[in-house]
């Protein structure tokens, strides 16, 4: 499981725990799965979908995955 950060300048977005998070990657569309690769990365506008039913819309942010902890910063 991949202990879930979602915040915006305002507010905690999402908290919890999830086993997939797909994310509009600023290079393109990608998915973070439990054991994924340490990763830094720009987003842009569209959804973050947390284990293929939650959706959080965003305009552009940034993701930081390690050890199956994930922190994203958004805008909404």
């Amino acid at each position: 499981m991949i202990q879930l950060k979602v915040l915006n300048p305002k507010r905690v977005v999402y908290e919890g725990t999830a086993e997939s998070i797909f994310l509009p990657g600023d290079k393109g569309e990608f998915e973070i799965l439990a054991h994924h690769a340490p990763i830094i990365s720009l987003l842009h506008s569209g959804d973050i979908v947390v284990d293929w039913k939650d959706r959080i819309p965003i305009k552009k942010g940034m993701i930081k995955c390690l050890n199956n902890e994930c922190v994203i910063l958004v805008e909404e």
